[in-house]
């Protein structure tokens, strides 16, 4: 079986799909679908090919006396098993959202590359939806990296605290003196358990009260130079991505992701390194 190169035919597909999408007509809407429907058909011939070679190495049609070609042609079996699979998906995945109007498909593919790649929603004005992992960041004073960690599925933000706490203990010998992160990382409970742990000064706002105790503390001193330090810790995720990398993972797979990121912080750790003279912990998370 000869095979047919049609690359050509789905880019030019995908070309009009991002023309057509800018139109918010009825009319320009039904002409996505129609394009949505030759891109589908399109895959799925590319599909019925790969099957039939995959097929075709199987049954010894495509054989390779050479030990180290034959090889070769079973691994590229085994590879266009795996894409035929993870395209099938993403085709069932399009019918449904683009023909059936389902925009929740349950254990959803965005990437027939890194199948674990996860859809977050930070509800931010310019990124509302990035992909990628959740990865956490705990810093120390004088710009030191304590705990890195790249999770395989996005925990609450929640939970992370007093985790966080107990890491920093296990790390450093003691707990800090300062907790801080941002809202996301508030819970009663886990503000109560850092407190039991040792913390002396826990500043994590709680954005849902409507006590005047609770927005009596948060106006303290020490509760706003906690915030401003962690606003200040921002700039260490941003320096992370411009300066190491870590705004793409180069690298494949999970483990691949967690090289890339232990390497940027070790990197970061070792220009930053030096000695602190009071330890204070800041948590914060991001997509990568």
């Amino acid at each position: 079986m000869q095979l047919r190169d049609r690359s050509r035919s789905v880019k030019l597909r995908v070309v009009e799909i991002a023309r057509v999408s800018r139109s918010k007509s009825q009319q320009g809407q039904e002409r996505m679908k129609k394009l949505y429907v030759q891109l589908l058909d399109a895959s799925g011939r590319v599909v019925g090919q790969a099957r039939r070679f995959a097929q075709e190495i199987a049954s010894g049609v495509k054989q390779s006396s050479d030990v180290l070609k034959q090889a070769a042609l079973e691994g590229m079996k085994r590879e266009l098993e795996t894409m035929v699979a993870r395209v099938k998906q993403v085709r069932r995945q399009t019918r449904k959202r683009v023909l059936g109007g389902d925009t929740h498909v349950e254990g959803k593919l965005v990437s027939i590359f890194e199948p674990t790649t996860e859809v977050i929603r930070r509800g931010k004005a310019s990124k509302p939806t990035e992909f990628g992992k959740m990865i956490k960041i705990q810093e120390a004073e004088n710009q030191i990296i304590t705990h890195v960690e790249v999770y395989d599925k996005r925990p609450a933000d929640s939970d992370l605290l007093v985790p966080a706490i107990e890491i920093h203990k296990e790390r450093l010998g003691r707990v800090p003196d300062l907790a801080t992160g941002d809202a996301a990382f508030y819970s009663i409970a886990g503000e109560s358990k850092a407190q039991e742990l040792g913390v002396t000064h826990v500043s994590v706002p709680n954005r849902k009260t409507k006590s005047a105790e609770r927005r009596k503390l948060e106006k303290q001193r020490w509760f706003k130079q906690g915030q401003k330090w962690r606003t200040g810790c921002e700039g260490r995720i941003s320096l992370l991505k411009r300066r190491h990398g870590l705004n793409r993972c180069r690298y494949k797979g999970d483990h691949g992701m967690r090289r890339w990121v232990g390497l940027g912080v070790l990197g970061d750790t070792l220009i930053n390194i030096s000695v602190c003279k009071k330890i204070t912990v800041a948590i914060k998370s991001f997509p990568a």
